[in-house]
């Protein structure tokens, strides 16, 4: 072997290689561009359907909470750590407490509130408002947990039944809270009036501490137990709970209320704290809502509130909360759809964001896939027309070459003829640059056989041409072409 020649012949086996690869690649653009229309028509309908069929849901959320050291302020802030998991930003209002809340979420000031059963009746609206709360475009997410009313009481007080109250100085809170007209509605049960009572309006913290100092004989909550300010007052010392011994008839006459026992030593088995059951009457904490929250942040908010209140605590069992049950104002439709089914399909195996960019696009997928049916019985005559056309284009060259071939007539014509092979030869060596995919390689072989049969038909009229020449030199009178 000559030097050089391996060498030679490894780049001539890469050549063939890198043409057959070529034309593979040639049919995959082909492809592509045959499709091409309707990629760009499905692209564009789901652009548009991204950003018009169903707007995506915001990225924040404003959520109004209740005092400093309330269970408010503390399930707020759990709230915001769970959404924060999914990319939803939510700010924390601290505010009085429930009716606030109410209010607050009635005047646009925020999305998303805790809201105690029984503010929504009669006189917690505005005094221009008429009507349900439905009316006012709420909805309820479901009620989270039961909100005791805790009435502690120093215990040099010597309170036994809410009669003794009167004329005792007592905190009932800022008007914001709820607990005011809630408390006023207990002790009308009684036969008490408001103004029996000295009534205090301070907030929760500052109640306490006049509470601990001596200068006022009681405050009332109504707060989860997790309430920092309610675990502490009940490990105090000269601090008493009221026992509300008649808790189910409360019931009866307040409906919104329910009764719940906090079992001796619930607070510190060791020490037992406290030492006997209590009974106390609760109203029920909902998760309300405007009504044109976005649906996706409706089954983000319910999950978060089972993860928050799903659990046992003292005053229910595993599972109960969340739930539909206990509110009065209506349940909105995707929450209740939450209750009942469970989180969506897509949001139990993706991540929240694109579970609902999936839930969001699949009315407009099956449209598209409507769509692709008849389309995609377009796009395989246009992949063969556009890889055939690669070569039949050629034929109309093919077609001119012969019509000046059989116009030429019998005459021959050392012009014409020459003309005629520099054609065919600038034709073919064209023909053969083609690149198609090897399905159709039948198609570029049949031109070039019919490149060549054009070629014979002119070389034989040329060699016809060449004859009649020698002939005509050959006749008598006529010297032969070379003879001396």
């Amino acid at each position: 072997m000559k030097p050089g020649q391996g060498a030679t012949g490894g780049a001539q086996v890469k050549g063939l290689r890198a043409r057959l690869q070529n034309f593979s690649i040639v049919s995959l653009r082909d492809l592509v561009v045959a499709s091409g229309p309707t990629i760009l028509l499905v692209g564009a309908a789901l652009l548009l359907a991204y950003w018009w069929v169903d707007p995506a849901p915001p990225r924040s959320l404003r959520l109004a909470t209740g005092q400093e050291n309330s269970a408010y302020e503390t399930f707020g802030k759990q709230y915001a750590a769970v959404l924060a998991r999914d990319e939803i930003k939510v700010t924390l209002a601290p505010t009085l407490g429930s009716r606030d809340n109410l209010q607050r979420l009635l005047a646009g000031e925020a999305d998303v509130a805790f809201v105690q059963s029984g503010s929504t009746d009669g006189d917690t609206m505005n005094a221009d408002a008429e009507g349900s709360a439905e009316r006012r475009d709420l909805v309820s997410l479901g009620s989270l947990f039961t909100e005791p009313v805790w009435l502690f009481l120093r215990a040099e007080a010597n309170i036994t039944k809410l009669t003794d109250l009167r004329g005792k100085r007592i905190n009932l809170g800022p008007e914001g809270t709820g607990v005011p007209r809630l408390l006023r509605q207990v002790l009308d049960a009684n036969g008490i009036a408001p103004q029996d009572l000295r009534i205090g309006d301070l907030a929760d913290t500052p109640a306490t501490v006049e509470l601990l100092a001596g200068r006022i004989d009681g405050l009332v909550f109504s707060s989860a137990p997790e309430a920092p300010l309610i675990q502490m007052l009940l490990q105090t010392p000269g601090i008493k709970l009221f026992d509300f011994a008649q808790a189910e008839a409360y019931t009866r006459r307040l409906p919104f209320l329910t009764h719940v026992v906090l079992p001796r030593g619930i607070v510190d088995l060791g020490r037992n704290i406290p030492a006997q059951d209590y009974h106390l009457i609760a109203p029920t904490a909902t998760l309300v809502a405007r009504e044109e929250i976005h649906p996706a942040l409706v089954g983000l908010l319910v999950k978060a509130a089972t993860e928050i209140h799903g659990g046992a605590g003292w005053f229910q069992q595993q599972g109960q909360f969340p739930s539909p049950k206990y509110t009065e104002i209506p349940v909105a439709a995707e929450a209740a759809r939450y209750y009942r089914d469970g989180p969506p399909f897509m949001q139990r195996y993706l991540s929240f964001w694109l579970a609902n960019l999936a839930e969001r696009l699949w009315v407009v997928v099956v449209a598209l896939t409507a769509l692709l049916i008849p389309l995609s019985k377009i796009v395989p005559p246009i992949y063969v027309w556009r890889v055939r056309s690669r070569v039949y284009r050629w034929y109309g060259e093919l077609r001119a070459i012969e019509q000046a071939f059989e116009d030429s007539g019998a005459a021959p014509d050392d012009k014409v003829r020459n003309d005629l092979q520099r054609r065919l030869d600038s034709l073919e060596d064209r023909v053969n640059h083609i690149s198609v995919p090897l399905a159709y390689a039948d198609e570029l072989y049949r031109l070039r056989s019919h490149i060549h049969l054009v070629r014979e038909r002119v070389r034989g009229w040329q060699q016809e041409g060449t004859a009649s020449d020698a002939s005509h030199d050959a006749t008598p009178g006529h010297p032969v072409r070379g003879s001396a």
